[in-house]
């Protein structure tokens, strides 16, 4: 079990499931390819977390944003993005924007607990921080949601902004977002391309 109080979390943090992140990534870039007959940038890492903080309502600012990445062997490297080594290029470094402060960490799920196992328990970490103001939450909902979805409910003084792949089968207490937007501005697909 992770000693909860040697922790140190941003008033921002955004969790990210690596797999369902590498799986949407992927399977839009071959649709979008397809469908639109031409070949789509790889992702710049700091400009897809940049939207995503932008779409989750992130303004300018002094803001420090916390990203934290959770993988599995299977999922060591993010898929079509620049950077994507999360070992080695995406553990312990940050970068400045007009809305603050990128902090990025990278967490494995090494053999100890499945990757299912660490997210909820990192979920379980930032829903019951103090210092934690806003949650920005990318899960695997198809192998776990519903385990999700309980512990998202029962976060209370907190800001919850789940990114999905599509709506909830159920009411939600907590604001959700379509992943697919900050996706496709990440991948360069223009508006106007999709009329």
């Amino acid at each position: 079990m992770t000693d909860k109080s040697q922790i140190k979390l941003s008033e921002t943090v955004v969790l990210i499931d690596t797999a369902f992140l590498n799986f949407v990534i992927t399977d839009m870039k071959g649709y979008f390819e397809e469908t639109l007959q031409r070949t789509l940038q790889d992702i710049d890492l700091s400009m897809l977390t940049t939207y995503l903080t932008l779409d989750a309502g992130i303004v300018e600012g002094k803001n420090e944003v916390q990203f934290l990445f959770v993988y599995d062997k299977d999922s060591n490297k993010l898929q079509n993005c620049q950077p994507s080594d999360l070992k080695n290029e995406l553990n312990g470094v940050a970068f400045q924007s007009p809305f603050g402060e990128y902090l990025f960490a990278s967490v494995p799920s090494e053999g100890m607990v499945s990757r299912e196992d660490l997210f909820l328990d990192l979920l379980s970490i930032i829903s019951d921080s103090a210092d934690v103001k806003k949650m920005i939450i990318i899960s695997f909902n198809e192998e776990y949601g519903d385990k999700v979805t309980t512990i998202l409910s029962e976060v209370k003084e907190k800001e919850v902004i789940q990114f999905r792949m599509n709506e909830p089968q159920i009411p939600v207490e907590y604001k959700w977002d379509m992943l697919a937007f900050p996706v496709m501005q990440a991948l360069g697909i223009r508006a106007d391309e999709l009329q």
